[in-house]
């Protein structure tokens, strides 16, 4: 399945990611509230991916919030981390190559949702979808989405 991103055009969100359902793709979060997503910089703040898990676990625990949590591992060391806390609901695979993405699909063995993330685009999204992830996301479905062409003439 394609995702869109949170990278919308300012003030036209529900637009752009209606349009993405209409072309058959799926809205990703519609915002911050929605899901946790830990990113990179949230794991290096924290010091490691570890830490950046534990911390969220806590937090969710302590207010009692039953949401989705995506993570983005960025090599193999990080998917070794994460793999171990299976409560998260999907391991991102941010900016990975499709040789690596084949190879971390096959260590995951299906026990999280996949998704590849980062430098996806149309001429490489196949290579992306053959090695076995559930999601492909692509930012520029929203972000740099190309306009048609039309007119409207009076018959």
């Amino acid at each position: 399945k394609i995702l869109d991103t949170r990278k919308t055009t300012p003030g036209f969100r529900y637009p752009e990611k209606w349009a993405v359902l209409i072309g058959g793709g799926v809205n990703h979060r519609m915002g911050l509230f929605d899901a946790i997503l830990i990113k990179d910089n949230h794991i290096d703040s924290c010091g490691s991916i570890e830490n950046a898990i534990v911390s969220t676990k806590d937090y969710l625990d302590q207010n009692n919030l039953k949401i989705p949590v995506y993570i983005e591992v960025r090599n193999k060391e990080e998917l070794d981390e994460v793999i171990k806390h299976n409560w998260i609901d999907r391991i991102i695979l941010d900016n990975m190559s499709p040789v690596e993405t084949k190879e971390s699909v096959s260590f995951i063995q299906g026990s999280f949702q996949v998704e590849s993330s980062g430098n996806i685009n149309e001429k490489n999204i196949l290579e992306y979808a053959e090695a076995g992830v559930d999601f492909v996301s692509m930012g520029s479905i929203t972000h740099s989405a190309s306009i048609i062409d039309m007119s409207i003439i009076k018959v």
